[in-house]
This record gives C-alpha cells, sequence and structure tokens, in this order.
C-alpha cells in the first residue's frame, strides 16, 4: 500500500479509481470492502462517492481496521 499523498488541499477526496490504486486493489473490490464495513465511510455528494485522502492516510497509519473499529478510535480521539 502507497501512502496517500495531499498535495495541494488537506480536504482532498478520493474517488473509487483513484482509492483502488493506492490500496492496490481493483475498484470493484474497493466497493465490495465498502459494503461490507472494512473501509471508512465514503462521503456522498449527489451521486459521487469519495473518501477523504486525509482520513484514508490515517487509517492506514492505524493499521486499517475495520469501519467499527476505526470510528470508535476517531470518537475516543476527540
Amino acid at each position: 500500500m502507497t501512502e496517500v499523498r495531499t498535495t495541494s488541499t488537506p480536504n482532498a477526496l478520493l474517488d473509487a479509481a483513484n482509492l483502488s490504486k493506492i490500496l492496490s486493489l481493483s475498484k470493484r473490490q474497493i466497493f465490495r470492502l465498502n459494503s461490507c464495513g472494512k473501509i471508512p465511510a465514503p462521503i456522498r455528494i449527489g451521486g459521487a462517492v469519495r473518501w477523504s485522502a486525509e482520513e484514508i492516510s490515517a487509517w492506514l497509519k492505524a493499521g486499517a481496521p475495520d469501519r467499527k473499529t476505526w470510528n470508535a478510535k476517531k470518537e475516543v480521539a476527540r
């Protein structure tokens, strides 16, 4: 897995194609992992599904836990 680089904007959003490249998975696998709660929840903007590059980077640094564990870690950090 590669590190997520947010070059210009700290709030950069990734689509499934870009996330699949970062995680070295297929686009279809990204949607499967999302459906079963294995990756952070996406942000929905209209019909678009996007993931926060900053959150994906933090999630990978935390060892890529499932969504339930990730959300619990985020709540404790607040």
